[in-house]
């Protein structure tokens, strides 16, 4: 409900039976289409994140291969997590680069 929208309790307080199980219809069904709005942005949101980290990957996979080191790492994930757990926030980015998880890359 809208925060402008007043709840009907005078409405549901004075309808009938029939009148209820309508209503309750009507809000379920209204429910089951905010879900399905939500399930389509989630899956969009999960698809342009993930082209958005894998572009990161490639910038940084590209500018590692430039570097004149003879063996250089390559982060196989992003610099910046999607979600950001609270052990990751108290890590700086240089720190999280020297982490495990890194990919050994040969000339």
């Amino acid at each position: 409900m809208l925060p402008d929208q007043r709840f009907p309790w005078e409405y549901l307080r004075q309808a009938s039976d029939p009148s209820l199980r309508s209503y309750e219809l009507s809000r379920l069904n209204h429910a089951a289409n905010l879900r399905k709005e939500i399930t389509a942005l989630i899956d969009q949101w999960v698809e342009e994140t993930a082209a958005a980290i894998l572009a990161r990957w490639m910038i940084e996979y590209r500018t590692a291969e430039r570097s004149p080191e003879p063996t250089r790492r390559v982060d196989i994930e992003p610099e910046a997590p999607l979600l950001e757990t609270p052990q990751l926030l108290a890590t700086s980015p240089r720190a999280r680069r020297k982490q495990p998880g890194k990919i050994p890359c040969r000339p």
